[in-house]
């Protein structure tokens, strides 16, 4: 048994270092998976890693930055996760708190930000100068092109709302496309996957989900077996991509299950993702799997490249690799 970690980055730019060696520091000290899951996103926040994970960087359709995460303990098979969470910056760190301190799984919203206040964190803004510039040229200048509205009038491909359902009693529905691309820029996650010492898995996310969601929106990172999934008797898997896609068929517990059968890594996150394909072939994601005993193996689809790092004990330094996804 030895310490393990894979990280799913966004781009291989030495600014991004410090979230694997603060998470690998953790490891090979003889920290557990959990803290090293938790201090890994957090750096993630506070660097606010290609503008996808932590304040700023996307908001709703209001203008407003939300954050969604999730941690798993693949000992207890406990979870802590957060959804939709407002004015508080550390949604990684809340997550583990709901993990700690309560009984339940999830918290979402205004009642998760009570929870946090009461737990000692700051209440804030999560709005940038950065952020509010790309609200008011999405709104402005784009008319609030894309979004995800469908079935609504007026069309939402040329107009900006108040939206009302398409009165389709008694005709012909015809529904309107998605007309929102998703990309590496509008829906990533921090994704990781951990086994310490003590041979326990752990595995997180955290974002601030897709550019210019109808308020309210969570997707797919803070649902367990969706975003991530963690089990000591097999190992763990997360997830990122397009999330409103993707939760539909938690692929990070199908992969998990998978190498639970005896499939490889590499085979059972391609499983996961291949799942998602026969459904929704223009779907763009990606899923990373660690068996307990630290063989890793990556699948994705509908992106040029996915890139990720791996760091064990039997590396001097951290991995990034990045695989071809056509």
């Amino acid at each position: 048994m030895y310490d393990s970690l894979t990280v799913k980055m966004f781009q291989m730019k030495s600014d991004k270092l410090p979230i694997i060696n603060s998470a690998w520091d953790i490891l090979s000290g003889g920290g557990s998976a959990l803290d090293a899951i938790e201090e890994g996103a957090t750096v993630c926040e506070v660097l606010q890693c290609s503008g996808t994970v932590g304040f700023g960087g996307k908001s709703d359709e209001d203008g407003e930055t939300t954050l969604d995460a999730l941690i798993m303990d693949g000992r207890t098979m406990n979870v802590g996760a957060v959804g939709a969470l407002r004015r508080v910056k550390g949604a990684m760190s809340v997550a583990r708190h709901i993990l700690d301190y309560t009984k339940h799984s999830i918290l979402v919203g205004d009642q998760a930000t009570q929870f946090a206040l009461k737990m000692g964190f700051k209440e804030e803004s999560l709005i940038t100068p950065n952020s509010n510039e790309l609200w008011v040229e999405w709104n402005d200048e784009y008319h609030c092109q894309p979004n995800f509205w469908t079935n609504v009038e007026p069309n939402p491909e040329e107009y900006c709302g108040p939206y009302k359902k398409l009165d389709t009693l008694g005709k012909q529905r015809t529904p309107q496309k998605r007309n929102v691309g998703i990309d590496k820029f509008n829906h990533d996650t921090i994704a990781m996957v951990a086994v310490d010492k003590n041979g326990d898995v752990a595995a997180g996310t955290s974002t601030n989900g897709v550019k210019f969601k109808i308020p309210g929106r969570i997707g797919d990172s803070p649902i367990a077996g969706s975003g991530a999934y963690a089990d000591n008797t097999v190992g763990g898997a997360a997830a990122t991509g397009d999330g409103d896609v993707m939760l539909r068929f938690n692929p990070s517990f199908l992969a998990v299950e998978e190498m639970r059968r005896g499939a490889s890594p590499n085979a059972a996150a391609r499983t996961a993702i291949d799942r998602i394909a026969s459904y929704y072939p223009s779907f763009s994601g990606a899923v990373i799997a660690l068996t307990k005993d630290g063989e890793y193996g990556v699948a994705c689809h509908g992106l040029e490249t996915f890139p990720f790092v791996v760091q064990d004990s039997t590396r001097e330094t951290c991995e990034p690799v990045s695989i071809n996804c056509s």
